[in-house]
């Protein structure tokens, strides 16, 4: 079970937005508050916006225990964007791009163990990464170079030798 809300047409660019969605992914519900708190960012102020709308909606809900909840999605797509034009010299014209867009978040109780830590949620787990078959594959020397053998040094003649030292 799991609580989302969802604000569109935010008028920011989606690149900013997403620098502070990214801080709170995967962390608990109150610490992700209290960081966006003190976050000094235009996007936090917004995002700390959408965070408690999604709490109200979890405690609506009735999902679980509210200091449990973590912030299991997070992300930020972009929306329309409004093009302008800004008059420059010679008669040329610049265009403007006023980007928006659209803020999810999820809240999810923990899942007993199987948890990830603050900052790994979506990551994959080494169990969970299949290693690759390696039968039937003959190996490779380094780098395309073939190794040397005795027979194929070319001995150094006595004058080479005495030349050197």
């Amino acid at each position: 079970m799991e609580a989302r809300a969802v604000l569109k047409y935010v008028r920011m660019s989606p690149r900013k937005a997403r620098m502070v969605v990214d801080m709170i992914r995967g962390r608990k519900v109150e610490d992700a508050l209290n960081l966006l708190k003190f976050t000094r960012r235009r996007a936090a102020k917004v995002v700390e916006k959408v965070l408690k709308s999604a709490l109200a909606n979890a405690t609506q809900k009735e999902i679980g225990d509210v200091d449990d909840l973590r912030v299991s999605k997070a992300y930020v797509d972009g929306g329309p964007t409004e093009k302008r034009i800004q008059p420059t010299a010679m008669g040329r014209s610049w265009r403007i791009h006023k980007r928006s867009s659209h803020i999810t978040i999820v809240l999810s109780p923990p899942v007993g163990s199987t948890q990830l830590p603050a900052g790994q949620a979506g990551k994959k787990t080494a169990a969970a990464v299949k290693p690759k078959s390696t039968a039937g594959v003959k190996p490779k020397s380094a780098a395309g170079v073939k190794p040397k053998t005795a027979a194929a040094v070319k001995p150094k003649s006595a004058a080479a030798v005495k030349a050197k030292s």
